[in-house]
């Protein structure tokens, strides 16, 4: 027979320790010792499934990004209605103007043709500058401009179209111009 359970509080008795126990709970609540009680693990598991999924978001943004690659224009959209100084220019030529003359050369002419280069990043045999350069007395409608951080070291552009070399081509950059 199970033995018999005394409250020492208020001085009851009962027929067993769960009694006690039940009774302690609702009348001398103080009396329970406060353990921390640990999550349930369906909470725990959430959690984890939320932290992997938010990581794996984090992880696939940054990775598209980093491996995108950076090239000069072929749309139209955010252009500003301006013209650069010159067909060549030295210094590289806006991503809004690059719009714009691919729209129309010097704002009223056909669409233009804009050919950067990026000898920063990329070894330019001593002539290509000049070889590129070339094309704006042959066009009126070319441009010429260096592209810093270019992920390639010729790219030939026009409206909706994208012509990448990795060394000079008079006939590929001619034929492109040309619409061949």
């Amino acid at each position: 027979m199970a033995e018999k359970a005394r409250c020492g509080m208020c001085d009851k008795t009962f027929k067993d320790a769960d009694g006690l126990t039940a009774h302690n709970k609702a009348k001398h609540p103080e009396k329970i010792p406060k353990g921390r009680k640990s999550p349930p693990m369906s909470k725990i598991r959430n959690w984890g499934v939320f932290i992997i999924i938010t990581g794996l978001i984090i992880l696939g943004v940054f990775w598209g990004v980093s491996n995108s690659k950076t090239l000069p224009p072929i749309d139209m959209k955010g252009h500003v209605e301006l013209n650069p100084l010159s067909h060549v220019l030295k210094e590289p030529m806006s991503i809004a103007i690059q719009k714009h003359m691919l729209e129309h050369a010097d704002g009223t002419g056909k669409p233009g043709v804009i050919i950067n280069y990026n000898c920063e990043d990329y070894d330019c045999e001593e002539s290509l500058i000049e070889n590129l350069e070339g094309f704006t007395s042959d066009y009126d409608y070319v441009y010429v401009a260096p592209f810093k951080g270019m992920d390639a070291k010729i790219v030939i552009t026009k409206l909706g179209k994208i012509n990448i070399l990795e060394a000079y081509d008079e006939n590929r950059v001619r034929s492109f111009i040309e619409g061949k």
